[in-house]
């Protein structure tokens, strides 16, 4: 389960996105601060156990901006979402600049909530997932994970639309399972070489996860599997 702290000197605000926490499936709110001593109070408190805090700027008492550098000197591994009303670009800007991984104006509807929180979480796993990355999760993690639109015709130099739907129908067909290049090559019977450009390039229009499996030999070996979100989008690429 991951904690949520809020941070909000306003009840109802308060409650409200205590709710919005509670309907997306992982996230548990684990407690409410109106004051940055508060705040500071429970995440020096290894029984909160805190992975992400809701922060607004707009405190009775503080700013909350001031929490960010504090966060910062202390290395914590905590990450901030900031929702407020403060829409000016110094605010904005210094929120960026502690590295804030989002920022919601207020008001705002639920939808832009989940994605906020579910777009922390998704690249919250893929840090925790990989010893080394290849581009397309450095991409993941920088910029999100916002699928490129299915078109054939565009295709990267090199791939071809009949190998590609081969690929495609053998993924469809096995969606749990995660395989390495080896064996999906020898599967559709193509080329290991063939076969991995046509995975480097599913797995950067995220159609593909990624991860890096260790053999005896020390080399690194990886491993692909369905995004079960985009299995419409690989469906396409099956006609």
């Amino acid at each position: 389960m991951i904690n949520v702290l809020i941070v909000d000197d306003d009840a109802m605000v308060a409650e409200l996105n205590r709710v919005y926490v509670s309907q997306i499936p992982g996230f548990s709110c684990c407690g409410h601060a109106a004051t940055l001593l508060q705040a500071e109070t429970m995440i020096n408190d290894p029984s909160m156990s805190i992975d992400l805090i809701l922060l607004d700027v707009y405190l009775q008492q503080d700013n909350g901006l001031d929490l960010l550098p504090i966060l910062r000197a202390a290395a914590s591994t905590i990450d901030v979402i900031v929702i407020s009303s403060a829409s000016d670009a110094a605010t904005v800007q210094k929120s960026m600049h502690y590295g804030v991984v989002d920022y919601l104006i207020k008001p705002f509807q639920f939808p832009r909530f989940e994605e906020a929180l579910t777009s922390w979480r998704e690249k919250k796993n893929l840090k925790g997932s990989h010893q080394y990355y290849e581009q397309a999760d450095v991409d993941r993690l920088m910029h999100g994970g916002a699928p490129v639109v299915a078109d054939a015709r565009r295709l990267p130099k090199g791939l071809t639309p009949q190998t590609l739907r081969t690929l495609c129908q053998w993924i469809d067909a096995h969606p749990a399972t995660e395989f390495s290049t080896d064996e999906l090559a020898n599967s559709v019977n193509i080329s290991r070489v063939s076969c991995r450009k046509y995975l480097i390039w599913l797995a950067q229009i995220n159609i593909l996860f990624t991860s890096v499996h260790y053999g005896l030999t020390g080399r690194p070996v990886y491993h692909y599997r369905l995004q079960a979100e985009h299995h419409d989008l690989l469906k396409q690429y099956c006609q």
